[in-house]
This record gives C-alpha cells, structure tokens and sequence, in this order.
C-alpha cells in the first residue's frame, strides 16, 4: 500500500508535465525574441547553472522574481554570443510564465486536496533556497509535511540521496512511498535507487538522454490528474483518495 508521495515541483506541480525549457521557449516564441532554439537551450542551461552556484535568489523571493532573474540570466548569455534581444521583453516573458505557472498550480491543488487526509506528502525538488515561499505564494505550502529543497539540504538530484531525505521526511518505508515526477533522470532513477515506487508525470521534456527504453517505471501519466487513478490501480483498489 502506498502512505506517502514524494512530488517533485519544477516541471510536475507547476507544467503539468512541460519542462521549463519547453515553456520559455514558447514565450520567447510569443514575445518575438529572434533566436534559435540551439541557441536558447545553451542559454538556458547557462541560466541554471548560475542560479546554481550564486546566491542570486533570496529566501523571501517569489516565483515572478526567479522567473525574472532566470530571464536576465539568459539574456546575458545571448548578449553576450551575439545574439540581439530586446531586455525590456522580460518582464513580459516573466508574466506570461507566472500566469501559466499560478494557473497551472491552481489545477492541481485540486488533486492535491482530494490526496490530502488519505496521504501523507512531501516535496523533494532542486531548487534555489525559496521553495516554501514559492509555494506559500501560489497557496500549497499547507498541503506538505515537508520540503526537501536541493539547495537547503546539501543534495541535487539526480542523487538518490536527495529521496532517501524524503523518505526519512514522509516516516515510512521506501516501498510505502510514491515518486511523482516529469524527469526520467532526474526523478524516477533516483527515486528507485532509494527503493520508491514511481508515478512518470511524461509530457514534454526537453533533450533528455535518448534512452531507448523507459522500464524502471510503475506507472506513467501524461496529466497529474490522472494521478488519482494511478495510486488507486497501484493500491489494488484498497483505498482511494
């Protein structure tokens, strides 16, 4: 039986599934910011990696406020390999990802509150130090018994450490637990290395290693809302949420 679930947030509560890539780069589609896609995939990477290792994002910051400085990452690097773009597009940009992020959470607090009483639930997620007011902001925080946070506990996924904190977290046995993720590498691998079980929220990734079979799954979705059927299958009927 499963008692408690393991979300992911980046790219599971907040796309539906969608990587973040995917979603920028649409915006930048709708924003007209001339650039091709190579391009902007090394941009966006080179984005990652400074929120990373610089203490650019604070606490206290929001999810418009690291949209914003992921942009402002990015664009530095396109200036600076001399690409042409438009700084004052960015908050725009910015706008249009925290709409489809709050939208996007919006839906499922809906299943999150059908889980709510039946599970207990935890988040495990690399992000930057303010995850909880991210999540306070968009009004989920109190579904969560705790947050696992890359950058406050010292791990990163794909490390299954980062799972095996969440376990602890959640107080059950790694086969009570239920990984729900969109990154195969990133989630479901680690996840089973800490001896989970594992929902692939797989809708849109973005150059993922191409690994022809996809086996260490229990279950695979393309809706979170089709979570619930999920863990009902994967309980044997026993219990609902």
């Amino acid at each position: 039986m499963i008692k408690g679930l393991l979300f992911d947030y980046g790219g599971t509560l907040d796309t539906n599934g969608r990587h973040w890539a995917a979603v920028i780069w649409e915006a930048y589609q709708t924003h007209h910011v001339g650039i091709d896609r190579r391009l902007f995939s090394k941009a966006y990477v080179y984005g990652e990696r400074m929120l990373a290792i610089n203490p650019i994002i604070k606490p206290e910051h929001t999810f418009l406020d690291v949209i914003s400085l992921k942009l402002e990452q990015q664009f530095d690097y396109l200036e600076a390999n001399g690409a042409v773009v438009e700084r004052g597009r960015i908050p725009d940009i910015a706008l249009m990802c925290e709409d489809i992020a709050r939208n996007t959470v919006h839906l499922a607090e809906l299943i999150l509150n059908k889980l709510r009483g039946s599970y207990r639930m935890v988040i495990v997620s690399n992000f930057y130090g303010n995850l909880k007011t991210v999540l306070a902001d968009f009004g989920i925080l109190h579904f969560f018994d705790n947050v696992v946070e890359s950058a406050v506990v010292g791990v990163r996924k794909p490390d299954a450490q980062i799972y095996r904190l969440g376990v602890d977290a959640l107080g059950y046995a790694p086969t009570e637990c239920l990984a729900i993720g969109d990154s195969y590498e990133k989630d479901m691998i680690p996840a089973k290395r800490a001896g989970c079980r594992t929902v692939w929220l797989n809708v849109e990734g973005w150059e993922e290693s191409g690994l022809d079979e996809y086996q260490i799954v229990d279950a695979e979705i393309n809706d979170l809302a089709k979570l619930l059927s999920a863990l009902d299958q994967m309980n044997g009927n026993g219990k609902t949420a």
